[in-house]
């Protein structure tokens, strides 16, 4: 299993970030370039504690569906989607949100993921997953850290 976290500063209330971290439609404009989008569960506007969504999108030229639920939420701390169904063996992410005592929010993602097909799985980690992840949850930080500066 793989563990990383990544750390975000943003201008903007912890509440203000929290809110859109859980909307549909701000996490698929932020994961544009692989095309995702949503095909079942809640489709639009925000998620909250238990609600599940089934995402699709194409990584490494293969397409991915992963059904994931908000297994925890304590607005505007934090909130928990975990895999319920998909490409992972595991998929576990913490979102937690703190006031960084200017007015913005220190935004800290909690990862642990483990690939499926055990060693070979555990190779993929190392060698692919290990760099791609991370990548991808800054990509969806910055897209969600101009969202939420741009709303004031």
């Amino acid at each position: 299993m793989t563990r990383f976290e990544v750390t975000t500063g943003i201008a903007a209330l912890p509440r203000r970030v929290f809110d859109l971290s859980l909307e549909v439609e701000v996490h698929t404009a932020s994961m544009a370039g692989s095309g995702e989008r949503v095909i079942g569960g809640v489709t639009s506007g925000r998620m909250r504690l238990g609600d599940t969504v089934t995402w699709e999108a194409k990584h490494f030229g293969v397409r991915w569906r992963m059904t994931s639920r908000i297994s925890a939420c304590d607005p505007p701390g934090y909130f928990v989607d975990e895999q319920v169904a998909g490409p992972f063996a595991r998929w576990h992410h913490a979102h937690h949100f703190e006031p960084d005592g200017d007015g913005g929010t220190v935004m800290r993602d909690v990862i642990d993921f483990a690939a499926p097909f055990g060693p070979f799985g555990r190779i993929a980690e190392r060698t692919v997953l290990g760099w791609y992840m991370p990548r991808l949850i800054r990509l969806r930080n910055e897209h969600l850290r101009r969202a939420a500066e741009a709303a004031g």
